[in-house]
């Protein structure tokens, strides 16, 4: 639970450092519910960013969804298709080839898990895909339809990727070694949409190079929280430390006529809870 994935905003205030590229590079080839994560949403990603770039004309090899013309029907009656519809399936077309090129090569248990984890997040990003309607007709009334599909906006699939990992299931290579099965007999099997693993997740909890744990040591956690962020869980056990700091902030805006909004610098009087460093707060290594 110490393990916080992103599904889609980044934290500018991160800075890159080799730890976190070598945490990074671990997640990708571990066989960890993390790595099962990291893979899904790297594949939603590649999904997501070319279908977009498609229906804006970035690229020359693809456009709009050329399937959706003409006449269809839904729940509501007629509708003609117009406007631009997300090409979702090239954007899966190209995923597949440029995300899984590698692993088609293996055929251990950890390229089987990779293709699994890939595939689940394309299908994530197709899962949200919805029909907007634009109406015609007198007065705005509804007797002619026009409509498209456009992706979600990519927090949706990230938001759904989250809850995969969270309920994500350990499996086993089975005897001839060309699928899974699940290690533990009393779980369900898994579907495609479902994020799989087969290594334990490593102890997050701590500084440890080897597994690119960076520890929650010096993390800011949330003292009124009973999620992910509170101090009780991110400190994992612990206990934390409580500095008081002022901060100015931004206070009693006001509209302006036309067109501004003025504030006053306000200064601020806060706490700020930090998880306490481990007895041997040192890396651990086993090189």
């Amino acid at each position: 639970g110490r393990w916080t994935g992103d599904t889609g905003q980044a934290d500018p205030s991160e800075q890159w450092d080799s730890a976190r590229e070598h945490r990074w590079q671990f997640f990708f080839v571990s066989g960890s519910r993390e790595s099962a994560f990291v893979h899904a949403i790297s594949s939603a990603g590649v999904v997501f960013a070319i279908t977009r770039a498609c229906s804006q004309g970035e690229l020359k090899s693809c456009s709009c969804d050329p399937k959706k013309k003409g006449s269809a029907k839904d729940s509501k009656g007629h509708f003609d298709w117009g406007g631009c519809s997300d090409n979702i399936d090239y954007g899966i077309k190209f995923a597949r080839a440029f995300v899984d090129a590698k692993e088609r090569k293996g055929k251990d248990a950890r390229a089987l898990m990779n293709l699994h984890n890939n595939r689940a997040g394309r299908k994530a990003v197709k899962r949200f895909l919805k029909q907007e309607c634009k109406c015609h007709g007198v007065s705005g009334s509804c007797t002619l339809r026009t409509c498209w599909l456009a992706m979600a906006d990519f927090r949706k699939t990230g938001d759904y990727l989250w809850k995969k990992y969270n309920g994500a299931i350990q499996v086993v290579m089975n005897q001839d070694g060309t699928g899974f099965t699940v290690a533990n007999k009393r779980f369900k099997k898994p579907t495609k949409n479902d994020l799989v693993y087969f290594e334990s997740s490593p102890d997050y909890c701590i500084r440890d190079r080897d597994v690119g744990s960076l520890g929650t040591a010096g993390r800011v956690c949330n003292q009124t929280s009973r999620g992910m962020d509170s101090c009780e869980v991110m400190c994992c056990g612990r206990g934390y430390d409580t500095s008081r700091v002022s901060r100015m902030t931004k206070c009693e805006c006001k509209f302006h006529w036309c067109c501004a909004v003025r504030c006053q610098d306000c200064l601020e009087v806060v706490d700020i809870h930090t998880c306490k460093a481990p007895k041997s707060a040192g890396w651990i290594s086993r090189t």
